[in-house]
């Protein structure tokens, strides 16, 4: 186990695991792959929900993530891996204000509501 931490630093496994791992071995198992359990299925992230967020933003791209997430009726996170992995998008704000106004931009700002 020491010579584990040695290599591995913070990032090696506890005894624990390595106990369970090795037990599961010795019994015959042959894959260090996770099988299959029960469970929900994580079926949120379908192309068919890829296409509706992809439609609902060329109709309106000011949307929020939330917003946009209870249209398709699927979590927030979801919603927020399908634009940054699957669509290549990314947040940007939708309104810029400069820092340095003039006096007048500043009146002109002021009297304009």
């Amino acid at each position: 186990m020491l010579m584990l931490v040695q290599v591995y630093g913070d990032n090696a496994m506890k005894k624990t695991a390595v106990y369970k791992w090795v037990k599961r071995f010795s019994e015959g198992r042959e894959s260090v792959t996770d099988e299959e359990r029960s469970g929900r299925p994580a079926t949120s992230r379908t192309e068919e929900n890829i296409a509706k967020i992809r439609q609902i933003l060329r109709e309106n791209r000011r949307l929020t993530v939330g917003s946009t997430a209870e249209q398709v009726n699927i979590d927030r996170g979801t919603v927020r891996k399908i634009l940054t992995e699957d669509l290549d998008m990314k947040k940007v704000c939708a309104k810029i204000v400069p820092k340095d106004r003039t006096e007048e931009q500043k009146q002109r700002r002021v009297f304009s509501y």
